[in-house]
């Protein structure tokens, strides 16, 4: 996959392309669905798929820190796509000039002009351009005109759900990650370096690998049960707390400190990947360490408990 990081770095695809635009916030079974679909017409027109997405997503440009959580960062969403099939992912700086340009110019600039599209696929409920102008008719309008063709995503459901982005975000917050499992296609997951700490963890017999998340705000909240992936091609399980640490901190960063079951390996600088099996608790904010450390030799319990009923469950007893 070739990855593009803004219009100045296109040169325009004189073959054309099959194209969907979006945020692909997760890219969760419906999203994937899209992009199989749209795989099989860029076959069938021997044309290459290219994804355009934004960053900022519009709605973080607009809301700044009130904007919805997101289900991943760039760089996720990124090794996402490189396992879908998908030939260029085309990623859009949204800035106020972007928000300013004129639909019809996006349209006959960029979509026709530098990407020659010839197979366009987008939600019926897509906007774009200034004030919002631009929408699914004008798109069908302007197909006609400039010779492409314009199909909506549709709909993905599961247990007679709409799979979308939001749907996951709700589930994820309500601590039903069973849910947000079936609309993704795999457990949540969050990636990121592991980083030096404040090593409070270690006095208490309880070492953390912290990642900070550089994010505002998260989908998830509270302490899981968790497998960490990305050393050494194991899966180790432990116990994880997201959130701000407010017995510490006050709640000036989110945080993601995760303890490993009987781990000892050095892993500082390591890029990780932290898989959320289930919701133990939600973040407390506790007196004195020793408190701390009574609630965590609880969750330790609770999150062993529950995986040796996930591996009950998988040898099939």
């Amino acid at each position: 996959m070739r990855l593009i990081r803004g219009l100045p770095h296109l040169k325009p695809l004189k073959s054309g392309c099959v194209l969907t635009i979006g945020n692909f916030d997760g890219l969760h079974l419906g999203h994937r669905a899209v992009i199989n679909k749209l795989a099989e017409r860029g076959e069938a027109l021997a044309l290459p798929v290219v994804v355009m997405t934004f960053e900022p997503q519009p709605l973080e440009y607009f809301l700044g820190e009130n904007a919805p959580s997101r289900l991943m960062c760039l760089r996720e969403k990124v090794l996402g796509f490189s396992k879908l099939p998908v030939d260029d992912l085309l990623i859009l700086r949204f800035n106020q000039n972007f928000a300013d340009c004129d639909a019809e110019r996006f349209i006959e600039d960029i979509l026709v002009k530098k990407l020659n599209v010839k197979h366009l696929v987008v939600g019926d409920d897509f906007h774009f351009g200034k004030t919002r102008r631009g929408n699914f008719a004008m798109l069908k309008e302007k197909g006609k005109i400039f010779d492409f063709e314009v199909e909506d995503t549709g709909s993905f459901q599961v247990t007679g759900l709409r799979v979308s982005s939001t749907l996951i975000r709700d589930a994820l917050g309500d601590g039903d990650l069973a849910l947000a499992e079936k609309m993704l296609g795999c457990c949540y997951s969050v990636c990121g370096r592991v980083a030096h700490g404040d090593k409070r963890g270690r006095t208490i017999g309880y070492p953390t690998a912290n990642i900070q998340m550089f994010r505002k705000n998260t989908p998830v909240n509270g302490v899981f049960a968790v497998t960490m992936t990305g050393i050494d091609g194991g899966e180790f399980e432990g116990v994880a707390n997201v959130g701000t640490r407010p017995t510490f901190d006050g709640g000036s960063k989110v945080i993601l400190e995760a303890h490993l079951f009987n781990f000892n390996k050095e892993i500082y600088g390591r890029y990780v990947e932290v898989h959320f099996k289930q919701k133990i608790r939600d973040e407390m904010r506790f007196q004195s360490l020793d408190e701390l450390k009574v609630q965590i030799i609880k969750d330790v319990a609770k999150a062993k408990k529950i995986f040796a009923e996930i591996n009950c469950y998988d040898d099939g007893l």
